[in-house]
């Protein structure tokens, strides 16, 4: 038997609704039901690996930590990762489905239906609820044809839908009235309700413009959210946030990472960001690296020799090496670490255009893409601390060289990554590999000497998605929302 299902729209992008996904799957997993997340359909280069071997949304990663769950391919049967202005690269069940521009991509949906219905079917039995995201707006009328992340999956599973929008960016109640307005007459049956998020102030307040949206849809109001700040520390889904991290007068550390045009895995950083003493900048194209850092990062990307051309037309690529000639460290992961050797090559074009060209020549090693994609979690050894660390592998393509006889990592499937010799450049495949407290203190010790702050970082990521469950037990109507979800009538 399928599970009761609540489905959570947006009014638009970032409103908001893979945090309120998390939250309400750690709320309502706290009352004994058993919760699973859903999303059809995302977008996003920032993924994480599962533990059969295949790739999901970063997002649906958090939802299934907040349900207490390990992730699962099924959570996000529809991957997209976005290579170029013009295509991306298809992930579906975890794995490599194909390559799209995007009207090729309109034209796939209709065949990709049936395999996000297989894995929300599997999904749905022998569970207590099933909270589903959205993708974008609904009222995103261009992408109707063949919806699978929106209305179209929604009357396609037969759930309702809640409507979500964010008041902190203005205009939410044209926002939820005009969303209301662009659905056709089966979608607005669907919708049930809206839910208010980002809110600053006196609450009160909005009590006009609640009314206004309830007068002109007839949706029920469940609630509006203040704005959560704590939300900044969680992994983000496919935006970096800014005013997360920046400028930190006490900081000791200074760490920067430029961003690529096809930044990946930025949620790497995070961690070190919630140091109290580190200062994590990202640096967009059109900005020189500041000459003032410990160290600068090459992130993951998901079109490496693209990005390598881009980060030449910023002229990072001078910064680095000045950066080096002072002493500074680099560090490179995954594509940034492919970034740091003699050459790099792609000759069956598996992120783009064939091609080839230098690297930034900091490590003695030499990379080629291509075969099949590594999507494996990992633990092992730092070997310069000789701390442990665990994340995943999620890249194509084979380096090699003399650097990587002196490797960064020692992994129970083998070494990995490279060291220069004068140790102030490293570079591994490994995601994610921050997160364990002794490293993250060993390896910021090696920049500057400093006491360990004391944080303990996974146990802050739980402690948030706590307080955030508190906060929507506290402003939402909870029991309505599980009611709707069962089909109940409620007076």
């Amino acid at each position: 038997m399928k599970a009761p299902a609540l489905m959570l729209q947006g009014t638009g992008s970032d409103v908001g609704k893979s945090l309120l996904v998390a939250g309400l799957g750690r709320l309502f997993a706290r009352r004994g039901l058993s919760v699973r997340p859903f999303k059809p359909q995302n977008m996003s280069n920032n993924a994480a690996v599962t533990a059969d071997g295949g790739e999901i949304g970063r997002a649906q990663a958090l939802q299934a930590r907040a349900c207490f769950l390990e992730p699962s391919v099924d959570m996000n049967p529809v991957l997209i990762k976005p290579q170029t202005d013009f295509g991306a690269q298809i992930i579906v069940h975890g794995k490599i489905f194909g390559d799209a521009c995007a009207k090729d991509y309109l034209d796939l949906k209709s065949k990709l239906l049936p395999k996000v219905m297989e894995s929300y079917n599997r999904l749905a039995e022998g569970c207590d609820l099933v909270l589903i995201e959205g993708a974008g707006s609904p009222a995103e009328v261009n992408l109707r044809k063949s919806d699978i992340a929106n209305m179209g999956f929604a009357q396609a599973a037969d759930v309702p839908v809640v409507l979500l929008g964010d008041i902190d960016r203005g205009g939410v109640i044209a926002s939820i009235v005009g969303t209301w307005e662009l659905l056709n007459s089966d979608e607005r049956d669907r919708l049930k309700g809206f839910i208010i998020n980002k809110f600053r102030g006196d609450i009160s307040l909005f009590d006009g413009g609640i009314e206004a949206i309830v007068e002109r849809t007839g949706l029920n109001g469940f609630g509006t959210i203040p704005f959560f700040h704590q939300a900044r520390q969680l992994p983000a889904e496919d935006a970096i946030d800014l005013g997360a991290h920046g400028h930190r007068q006490d900081a000791k550390i200074k760490i920067v990472v430029p961003v690529f045009s096809r930044i990946s895995n930025f949620d790497d950083f995070d961690p070190l960001a919630a140091e109290p003493d580190v200062e994590v900048s990202f640096v967009y194209g059109g900005k020189a690296l500041p000459g003032d850092a410990d160290l600068v990062i090459l992130p993951g990307t998901k079109s490496t020799l693209g990005d390598l051309a881009f980060l030449r037309t910023q002229g990072w690529d001078i910064d680095i090496l000045a950066h080096h000639r002072r002493g500074g460290a680099v560090l490179g992961i995954c594509g940034g670490y492919q970034m740091l050797g003699r050459t790099l090559a792609d000759p069956d074009g598996i992120e783009g255009a064939p091609g080839e060209a230098p690297g930034l020549g900091l490590l003695d090693v030499d990379t080629v893409l291509g075969g099949d994609k590594r999507l494996v979690a990992v633990s092992g050894t730092e070997l310069p601390s000789n701390e442990t660390i665990d994340g995943y592998e999620m890249h194509v393509g084979t380096t090699t060289g003399p650097a990587t006889k002196r490797p960064m990592l020692r992994l129970q499937s083998g070494e990995d990554g490279a060291l220069s010799e004068d140790g102030l450049t490293a570079g591994c495949y490994v995601h994610g590999l921050f997160a364990r407290d002794p490293f993250r203190h060993a390896f910021l010790t090696r920049l500057r000497e400093r006491e360990a702050s004391g944080l303990s970082y996974e146990a802050m990521l739980e402690d948030i998605l706590d307080a955030f469950a508190d906060h929507l037990q506290t402003h939402l109507d909870i029991d309505g929302l599980l009611a709707l979800a069962r089909g109940e009538n409620r007076t």
